[in-house]
């Protein structure tokens, strides 16, 4: 009798908590691309991709290192379309006397699994994902009795947990964050390296094939295709961001420019969230470059807090709030997502360029997600439902546990603050200030009101508004509504108007 051993998509590592004790002369290796997890939204072609590729890498690998796989691909004759009626499929064919799996990163995912065990009968193992560095129990133990949880106060306790950057029990440089030194807006005459590329071998052009084939209909661009799809590959991604990025990540990480997508972010999120890479030793390399003066401090501390702060974060969120965070509306924004999110045809460049990046890429870097195209989600009202089902389809790097959290708490406000502390809105002046798109914009970001006029500059206000029952107590925005008051009753109405009128446009 064998163990099946279930490995998924996004969890690509050799040292998965599913492969611990694997008798390899025994124990079966199932991995599969089935169609409802590619299609449960219409994902990216170039996410599909990259996740078909490096499956098959990684499936040949494990072949290599002595292990027993079955593996099926999407165009399998056999192939039955999801991963339970796979591994149905398995069971009847072969002697199989349990079933272990790494926990997963989707709730429904975990929610089918849980069932496995009465409808195989058979014993199913779900083991903890030990890849992260905190699990959801000891996120859950240490949110107890907090009134707000706060990531700063929870990144603390990840770095002294850890040890990392620190000096016995202080941080090094004294300091605990260092993002105050990290918003300087581009400067003329930046020299932004070219980001990691990777030649494409037989599997990937076969991979790309079938994408091209299979989702025609889906979002995206599938050429260029640059993705790290083994873990040799990924390491090297790791290690030609810390040598030629990271120095400047700091001092850039919110700054935006026309035509330069990647910047000086690491874009390793794709390797770090299907496993090629693991978030440790991504820490370990940022620290290795500060100890040996290859990155300054804020940097590298900047780098390090979206990993073990940030990204841990967001998991705990996730798995302490599901199943009913997914539902959170607290504004009830009700107004459909706009064609443009997918055709980027719009008048506003920032939304353009942010859009016409993120189909080529199926990326763009954070403040692009938060402060352009999530910005303008939140002061227009668009459905929580709508923008999280875009943000997981758009971006090679999205799974529900991160994308949930970091789009329904930090974008949309959607939990009531639950996340974050205030709304992430903002008017054409922090874009402005923070990139070059304004200036070959259709609009005048100096312009408050009119036809002329940044969208973003009366919306802003407008959200305020409109809001203002349920943000009124929020400490953090009371100054704007004090500005808000001071204006007069035709400029109040001059913004209700332009907002209206924008609005009335989207549908």
């Amino acid at each position: 009798m064998s163990t099946l051993r279930l490995i998924l998509a996004d969890q690509l590592s050799a040292t998965i908590s599913s492969l611990t004790g694997c008798d390899k002369s025994k124990d079966i290796i199932l991995m599969c691309e089935v169609w409802n997890e590619a299609t449960y939204v219409k994902h990216h072609k170039k996410k599909i991709a990259l996740l078909f590729s490096a499956m098959r890498h990684f499936a040949q690998e494990l072949q290599e290192n002595g292990y027993k796989v079955a593996y099926t691909k999407l165009d399998d004759a056999h192939n039955t379309g999801s991963f339970k009626s796979e591994v149905a499929r398995l069971i009847t064919k072969r002697p199989i006397q349990n079933i272990i799996v790494t926990h997963p990163g989707e709730y429904r995912v975990l929610e089918d699994m849980q069932n496995w065990e009465s409808d195989f009968n058979i014993p199913v193992e779900i083991r903890s994902d030990d890849r992260f560095l905190s699990t959801p129990q000891e996120f859950e133990q240490w949110s107890k009795n907090r009134k707000q949880l706060r990531m700063e106060f929870f990144y603390r306790e990840m770095r002294k947990k850890h040890a990392i950057l620190m000096v016995g029990d202080e941080p090094v440089g004294g300091q605990w964050n260092y993002d105050a030194d990290n918003r300087k807006p581009p400067k003329n005459g930046l020299q932004v390296p070219k980001p990691y590329v990777n030649e494409k071998d037989e599997i990937t052009v076969d991979v790309i094939k079938l994408v091209s084939e299979r989702f025609a209909d889906h979002f995206g661009d599938l050429d260029p295709f640059y993705f790290a799809v083994t873990r040799a590959q990924a390491l090297q991604a790791l290690q030609l961001f810390t040598e030629q990025r990271l120095a400047n990540y700091g001092d850039y990480q919110d700054a935006m420019v026309e035509g330069e997508p990647w910047m000086y972010h690491s874009h390793l999120s794709f390797y770090l969230n299907c496993g090629l890479l693991l978030p440790m030793e991504c820490v370990q390399a940022a620290e290795k470059a500060y100890d040996h003066q290859q990155a300054p401090l804020n940097a590298v501390e900047g780098f390090i807090r979206q990993i073990i702060g940030w990204r841990e974060y967001v998991r705990g969120i996730y798995w302490l709030k599901m199943p009913d965070y997914a539902q959170q509306n607290f504004f009830n924004a009700q107004r459909n997502l706009p064609e443009f999110y997918w055709t980027a045809e719009t008048k506003m460049n920032c939304l353009r360029q942010c859009v016409l990046e993120t189909r080529q890429n199926a990326y763009a870097h954070h403040i692009q997600r938060l402060m352009v195209l999530g910005n303008f989600a939140l002061i227009a009202g668009l459905s929580p439902a709508q923008v999280n089902e875009w943000f997981l389809i758009v971006y090679a790097d999205a799974y529900e546990w991160v994308e949930l959290p970091n789009v329904s708490g930090m974008i949309l406000f959607a939990d009531g603050g639950y996340l974050a502390s205030k709304p992430y809105a903002a008017g054409g002046n922090y874009i402005n200030k923070m990139s070059d798109y304004c200036k070959n914009c259709s609009y005048k970001v100096t312009q408050k009101n009119g036809v002329d006029a940044c969208p973003f500059n009366y919306l802003y206000w407008d959200f305020l508004a409109r809001n203002r029952d349920k943000l009124k107590s929020n400490q953090r925005i009371a100054m704007m509504y004090r500005t808000y008051d001071r204006m007069d009753n035709d400029k109040k109405q001059a913004i209700a108007y332009d907002s209206q009128q924008l609005l009335n446009s989207l549908l």
